[in-house]
């Protein structure tokens, strides 16, 4: 167990060993939970999301027409 302090500003330095063990640079993002009897921070993996656009949710479905269209034209294909 290892203790550290809080700046002014309520942020706090995770001891070096820590960050090595979890792989965690100046970039890395954490969850902090209220875990009833304390807090607990843990490394967070983060994905990016897309929001389509009317344009591009049309273009795939495009895509899956010309899809369609293609398999139908295989001998073996969808109906």
């Amino acid at each position: 167990m290892t203790s550290v302090k809080l700046n002014e500003r309520g942020s706090l330095t995770l001891p070096k060993r820590l960050r090595e063990k979890y792989a965690m640079d100046g970039d890395s993002t954490v969850i902090v939970e209220d875990a009833g009897e304390g807090i607990l921070v843990r490394p967070a993996e983060v994905v990016p999301v897309e929001i389509y656009s009317e344009a591009r949710l049309a273009e795939f479905a495009g895509g899956e027409a010309e899809l369609a269209r293609y398999l139908k034209s295989k001998p073996g294909g969808r109906k």
